[in-house]
């Protein structure tokens, strides 16, 4: 059984027909989804999809490219909205200097934003990060050293040294589709090194649909090829690559199993 530890069913391509999604996801041995939270606009659907859904849980937060338009989304704000019990995580949040779609300055306050309602919850934070390594690894490392957190970096695309910095914090690393790329060599090095009990997998759809479905609209059930192919990468049985991420999902989102 997989956990898709990340995906956005309230996103055009899932929700048309989300009903069907979710049955060809649990068809495909998906036994928990975590819906994941982009601006405050879509955080009622989101939600509503959870409560809807015994195997899908949300989380509330704003993505870096929309941080200019979410200057009222505070700590505060957050923390508010995470009381929701089906609400297991705080994000995504982080930073995106590919894009640059919002202020680097206001992106970076906001992801400390994010930071403070993940500890003052105990909830993970979802992290993206693109094209900003540096600023991210000292934003999580200030911030651990004002008082512990837990969270995940997500759809994992960075180096081998931020990934030891990632895990030296005591984060967890998710792969999605991107690691079965074939240009993806580097990224699957560092997948074959992540320790076994911080490893997790997602698909982030309706994006980056992996091998063999590049191309397609990208859906939960496909974080079944995303954990054969690892499974083959750390020579592992598919088994017990399920078996691992779906514990570690348990271990960090607590309040899934509470």
């Amino acid at each position: 059984m997989f956990v898709d530890s990340h995906c956005h069913l309230n996103y055009p391509g899932l929700a048309e027909d989300q009903g069907a999604v979710l049955a060809r996801a649990r068809a495909a041995g998906v036994n928990m989804m975590l819906n994941i939270a982009t601006r405050a606009g879509e955080w009622d659907a989101v939600l509503a999809t959870a409560e809807r859904e015994p195997d899908v849980f949300a989380t509330v937060g704003i993505h870096p490219h929309e941080a200019d338009q979410h200057p009222d989304v505070d700590t505060k704000r957050l923390v508010e909205r995470a009381r929701n019990p089906r609400v297991i995580g705080i994000g995504e949040s982080g930073l995106d200097y590919y894009y640059d779609k919002s202020d680097r300055a206001r992106q970076r306050d906001s992801f400390r934003a994010h930071i403070r309602a993940a500890r003052e919850t105990g909830l993970p934070i979802i992290v993206h990060t693109r094209d900003a390594e540096g600023d991210t690894a000292d934003i999580l490392g200030e911030e651990m050293g004002k008082g512990a957190y837990t969270g995940v970096i997500h759809c994992f695309t960075a180096s081998d040294a931020f990934a030891r910095i990632a895990l030296d914090l005591g984060l967890f690393i998710s792969f999605s589709g991107i690691v079965t790329f074939k240009n993806a060599r580097d990224l699957q090095d560092v997948a074959r090194t992540v320790p076994a009990d911080r490893l997790l997998i997602e698909t982030d759809a309706p994006f980056l649909a992996p091998v063999p479905h590049r191309g397609r609209t990208c859906e939960p059930a496909f974080v079944a090829n995303t954990a054969s192919f690892l499974a083959d990468l750390r020579d592992v049985s598919i088994d017990a690559l399920a078996a691992d991420t779906s514990a570690n999902f348990a271990r960090l989102f607590t309040r899934a199993t509470a």
